[in-house]
């Protein structure tokens, strides 16, 4: 039998670090809009999956974010027990300490459980 193996993607999302990347204008305003509509997390009560649609708004000032980078780290929170609004503010905490945008907005978009649909907005 052979030996149990990480697969690379699970390698990849378990080292995932966000990564800036210098804003090529700078001197502009101008927003970036991402949508990441497969998140997912875990219930921290239930255990079971949440779902939503992570959505990204900023007006960079230095930096932007690198997409791959992104994706990785949005990925990591899917064996992770965290509620809506935790996981909604921990991503907005994290992008603003690292991209130091001038605006920004994070929408955390959960999908309908138990008859309950969230939506966490987070601003700067």
């Amino acid at each position: 039998m052979a030996a149990h193996t990480i697969k690379y993607g699970a390698q990849e999302i378990s080292e995932a670090k966000l990564e800036p990347w210098d804003n090529p204008y700078p001197d502009r305003d101008y927003r970036i809009e991402i949508s990441f509509p497969e998140f997912t997390c875990l219930c921290p009560r239930s255990g079971y999956p949440d779902f939503a649609t992570i959505k990204l708004s900023y007006v960079p000032d230095k930096y932007v974010v690198e997409l791959k980078s992104l994706k990785l780290y949005l990925n990591s929170y899917r064996d992770k027990a965290i509620s809506h609004e935790e996981v909604t503010n921990k991503i907005f905490d994290d992008l603003k300490a690292i991209l130091k945008p001038r605006e920004m907005d994070i929408t955390g978009d959960f999908n309908v459980r138990g008859n309950v649909k969230t939506e966490i907005k987070v601003s700067l």
